[in-house]
């Protein structure tokens, strides 16, 4: 099956970056006959039931979901594909979570967007937290980005834990033909330079190292890696090597940690990096 996901679950919120999120998630649907859920996701009701008639609450309460969901039943029929819908109440990301696990879904499609630094620096609660407390895999798309396989960069710091990244970007790329560049970012800054170069230059050919054995066995498969190590802020170049090769997929994965450790530990690299790339980034657990 290409792109090997059976069936997607998409978030919903009737953003211009959540109804771009339904459209790339509509052309992987097509091009792999998958399934797509939409969930949209409405407040608890947290006041007096005994106060005002049950049948408003809920009215109240549900109304906005069900014309979320309607919108995406709209843009759905126009990309083409047939959806499901799942009206959930409570915290967002807790009920995305929660609604990817009991659908047995294999990939989560989140939108993002934000332009302001904060914006990009935080790249957004239910986003980040949903990364942070699910196994399945996050595909996180800009409100103006568009989805191909031409250009993939798979962002690797040689942890035994980034093989399942490997192992999907070698996947796309022998599927779709796609140049595939593979970078380790080499943590540095001016002090660390100028007292430690001798261990920056350690480092920096560990990598050199890693990113060959990388090579070898994408060449095993057929796949041609390009390798590229930089030092400074990993996000930072990260991101400049997106728009250097116009990158059309980054492919990133996460530390096996869970809730809070997983979040503190994800936030200087693949946060950040959503944040700021103009390209849509998976994330593979």
């Amino acid at each position: 099956m290409a792109n090997g996901y059976r069936k997607i679950l998409v978030a919903y919120d009737g953003s211009k970056s959540a109804r771009n999120a339904l459209v790339v998630a509509s052309q992987l649907a097509k091009e792999a006959k998958s399934w797509i859920k939409v969930v949209a996701v409405v407040p608890t009701y947290v006041g007096d039931l005994e106060l005002i008639g049950v049948q408003n609450v809920k009215e109240t309460i549900e109304g906005p979901g069900r014309k979320l969901l309607a919108e995406a039943l709209k843009i759905a029929d126009c990309q083409g594909v047939t959806i499901l819908t799942n009206l959930e109440q409570g915290e967002p990301y807790d009920r995305i979570v929660h609604v990817a696990e009991d659908e047995n879904c294999d990939l989560i499609v989140m939108g993002r967007r934000g332009l302001s630094h904060l914006e990009r620096e935080l790249m957004g609660g239910v986003t980040a937290r949903v990364i942070g407390h699910t196994p399945k895999d996050v595909l996180v798309v800009p409100e103006t980005a568009k989805l191909a396989w031409n250009n993939i960069i798979l962002a690797t710091d040689g942890d035994p834990q980034s093989e399942n990244p490997l192992l999907k970007a070698l996947q796309l790329a022998n599927e779709h033909g796609s140049t595939l560049t593979a970078i380790t970012a080499v943590y540095t800054n001016d002090e660390i330079v100028a007292l430690a170069h001798e261990m920056v230059a350690a480092l920096v050919n560990n990598a050199r190292d890693q990113l060959e054995a990388l090579a070898a066995r994408a060449a095993e498969v057929g796949v041609t890696l390009q390798t590229v190590v930089k030092e400074g802020e990993p996000h930072q170049a990260i991101t400049s090597l997106a728009i250097e090769k116009q990158a059309s997929l980054i492919v990133m994965g996460t530390h096996g940690k869970k809730g809070l450790p997983r979040l503190l530990l994800m936030g200087s690299v693949t946060e950040r990096t959503i944040g700021y790339t103009e390209c849509p980034v998976l994330i593979v657990h």
